[in-house]
């Protein structure tokens, strides 16, 4: 069942493609992103986030709520990242690939239900 979903907007990096919350049958959660184009970089995350999407905000997204998924599994096509249990994703609307190293995010976007 898809709980949210959202386009990515470019930030720092051209960036596109769609994500998508899904919760699977046995209850677990799962962020999909699906078609994603976005250049290689240095230390690429997945990272939910409090912080609304916003053209040209790229370093907004570590000043307040996050939770990593983890190191983005490729810039290009498509990836699963398990969301924990504890993620309250009333708070945790939007997600960034966001880069460690310079703090910025290469893209993002709003995780609407």
């Amino acid at each position: 069942m898809v709980l949210a979903t959202g386009s990515f907007i470019t930030h720092e990096h051209d960036t596109s493609g769609t994500a998508k919350v899904l919760q699977l049958p046995d209850g677990k959660r799962v962020l999909r992103i699906e078609n994603l184009e976005t250049s290689d970089g240095p230390d690429l995350r997945v990272w939910l986030s409090d912080q609304p999407v916003r053209e040209g905000d790229w370093r907004v997204f570590d000043d307040g709520r996050w939770l990593e998924l983890g190191e983005l599994k490729g810039n290009k096509g498509n990836a699963n990242y398990m969301i924990p249990a504890s993620a309250d994703l009333d708070a945790l609307t939007s997600v960034t690939i966001w880069c460690r190293r310079f703090a910025v995010s290469f893209g993002a976007a709003s995780l609407k239900v």
